[in-house]
């Protein structure tokens, strides 16, 4: 790892700035859920309170989804590194005055609200451009290599992120977004050392034009539609970031520091799930094992919906993040490997919008369900229904039922003028 880091410099310092970046992020997303869960908790009921948590996921969707179109079009024109920068800046300045909101005695749900959409309108661009800049850092031979990398370096901060989030917001939810803003300058600081060109060359066309490319291209491709929506409906469904704050503080009564520790379950068993598929990648049947992963996580979310003990709990989770991780891993090799570089920005802006409407929509999804029927009941319906979207999906979409191996497709295969009708994925014969 370290000696693939280096001999890539750019990508190493990219690496370590998306680092301390994705550290920031699960640091800000655990305050500012436990930050309006408690307060919501002194006016409103359980039910009431994890409603309101699930609106900070819906405050964020509603720009990403405006705006990622049309910032897949836009990393496509101009500097990826450049919109990476500003796209941080913009972050480090919501982490800012979120913390100044924290030190005033009276803080309101609407500026809350009001800084996270700021916030998800800065990530519908980051994340496009962040995507497709990958490719341009290392050989196209290294790419399956980088991913890891990539994967690794996410769900290390998944797991290191939520527990010093954690333990800082024990001590103040100003300390905790104070030490996200110090972490989003470092980012931007690493950044600013890189030296590669990462302007793409400039495609014809205005920008409806080209973000009709990029749709018809994901359309075109049935097994990657299948495999990206699969996700969607799947993580929209069965999720349960946005409920953790109140299993953590009245189903498990385990506090802050619990809560803490249950957002970081997922990444450990995603970690572990990465570390082996880097060293045995899938080879075969990747269609029918991406599927029985994700029965594997619909189970996985009703087991920890009925725990009571946060030992149980936390391994439920364990085995959520490890069966996601799979699922993760087929649509980034996918979306990063077959994609021509002048339509990386693109592709991953849908692919993005659909992985922001299983994360950010799916936590308001989750408050609006816990609203009517408690956090439980949500867990449970989740679980529930991801297990009903498997096997629609396994008959809805026989070829990626099929799909057996997930093969790059081959360098002299693309052209800045032709773009291949389909993803080089063989099937099970």
């Amino acid at each position: 790892m370290f000696r693939f880091l280096t001999s890539h410099r750019d990508f190493g310092l990219f690496w370590g700035a998306i680092l301390c970046v994705n550290l920031a992020v699960q640091i800000e997303a655990v305050t500012i859920g436990w930050q309006i869960y408690a307060m919501a908790r002194t006016t409103r009921s359980v039910y009431e309170s994890a409603f309101m948590v699930g609106m900070v996921g819906l405050a964020q969707f509603v720009p990403l989804f405006i705006l990622t179109l049309f910032a897949g079009t836009l990393a496509d024109r101009v500097s990826r590194r450049a919109i990476v920068l500003v796209s941080v800046a913009v972050e480090a300045l919501c982490a800012l005055a979120l913390a100044i909101l924290a030190f005033q005695p009276d803080h309101w749900f609407g500026s809350i609200f009001a800084i996270a959409a700021i916030f998800g309108a800065a990530r519908a661009f980051l994340s496009p451009a962040a995507t497709a800049l990958t490719p341009m850092l290392v050989p196209r031979s290294e790419m399956p290599q980088a991913i890891s990398l990539k994967s690794l370096g996410w769900q290390a901060s998944v797991i290191v992120g939520p527990w010093i989030g954690g333990m800082l917001v024990a001590i103040s939810a100003g300390a905790a977004y104070l030490g996200a803003v110090a972490l989003y300058l470092l980012g931007c600081l690493i950044i600013l050392r890189m030296r590669t060109n990462t302007t793409p060359a400039r495609q014809a066309g205005n920008a409806l034009t080209l973000i009709r490319e990029g749709l018809a291209y994901v359309w075109s491709n049935k097994i990657i539609l299948g495999a990206i929506s699969l996700d969607l409906f799947a993580v929209l469904l069965g999720g349960v970031t946005a409920l953790l704050p109140a299993f953590a503080a009245d189903v498990l009564d385990v506090g802050p520091n619990g809560f803490g520790l249950l957002r970081s379950g997922p990444a450990v068993g995603a970690t572990l799930m990465a570390i082996a598929l880097a060293r045995w990648p899938l080879k075969r049947h990747a269609g029918t094992r991406m599927l029985w992963s994700v029965a594997a996580f619909g189970l996985a979310t009703l087991v920890f919906a009925l725990s009571r003990n946060i030992y149980l709990s936390m391994l439920a989770l364990a085995v959520l993040g490890a069966a996601d991780m799979i699922s993760v891993y087929v649509r980034q090799t996918l979306v990063q490997i077959v994609t021509p570089d002048h339509m990386r920005g693109r592709v991953s802006s849908v692919s993005g919008l659909f992985i922001a409407g299983s994360n950010e929509l799916g936590e308001f999804e989750s408050g609006v369900v816990a609203r009517f029927l408690g956090p439980v009941g949500a867990a449970v319906l989740g679980g529930v229904g991801t297990l009903i979207v498997t096997g629609t999906w396994a008959w809805g979409f026989p070829d990626l039922r099929k799909a057996d191996r997930l093969d790059a497709i081959p360098p002299e295969m693309e052209s800045e003028e032709t773009l291949p009708p389909h993803a080089k994925i063989t099937s099970a014969s």
